[in-house]
């Protein structure tokens, strides 16, 4: 894998941020409660959790991560080509160090619910509706049978699908910026997920993604 930061990267960074609307005025919390979790078994050992609205004031966060994250354009090599990726990734490999404090804040409350230690992320940036990730597990489903991967979704509401590793019907959730989407049992195995492109357009987008350790 190639990584790029470059002026380019920063110049469409800069285009994403807008002024604040009435939303941003709402000071940043999370709902330790998860009062509004509703939980899909996908099969006996696998499961996904979405949680509305669980970071309220959540365009602060997606200002300062669209600002302050070390931002990179990535290249995979596929069948001997370069293949630039259709969004953006940073990542924290250690939380702690992270610097913007409210992701140590929601690290903290994941790790208390889902007795996780949550100790790195990763981001990806959807910076408008043409930007997608595919089909696919994350990497710690090669590591571990079952795993808790949450995802917190910031700025433009998305598709997030999810279907069984030899294909078939995809459930499909409306993921809106201060949801919450996790992942639980042997999903990152037997299940497959994506965030698809779409004909309409929509506003940028960031996953935080949430492991226990860099896989």
């Amino acid at each position: 894998m190639v990584t790029e930061q470059s002026e380019e990267v920063r110049a469409s960074l800069r285009s994403l941020v807008q002024e604040p609307d009435l939303l941003s005025a709402l000071e940043p919390v999370v709902d330790a409660g998860f009062s509004a979790a509703h939980r899909v078994d996908l099969d006996a050992t696998s499961w996904i959790e979405h949680v509305p609205g669980w970071l309220q004031g959540a365009d602060h966060l997606f200002r300062e991560l669209l600002e302050t994250a070390p931002w990179e354009q990535r290249h995979r090599k596929m069948f001997a080509q370069d293949f630039i990726e259709p969004r953006l990734t940073a990542e924290y490999p250690m939380i702690d160090l992270a610097p913007q404090p409210l992701l140590h804040t929601v690290a903290e409350a994941l790790s208390e619910h889902y007795g996780v230690a949550y100790r790195t992320l990763w981001m990806n940036l959807y910076r408008t509706n043409r930007d997608s990730t595919g089909w696919h597990g994350d990497l710690i489903g090669k590591i571990q049978e079952e795993s808790t991967v949450p995802v917190l979704s910031l700025g433009a509401t998305r598709r997030f699908l999810i279907r069984p590793v030899e294909g078939g019907k995809s459930l499909s959730l409306k993921v809106a910026g201060g949801d919450l989407v996790v992942m639980g049992g042997r999903s990152q195995r037997d299940w497959r997920h994506s965030v698809p492109k779409q004909t309409t357009a929509a506003g940028a987008r960031i996953s935080v993604n949430f492991a226990p350790f860099r896989a």
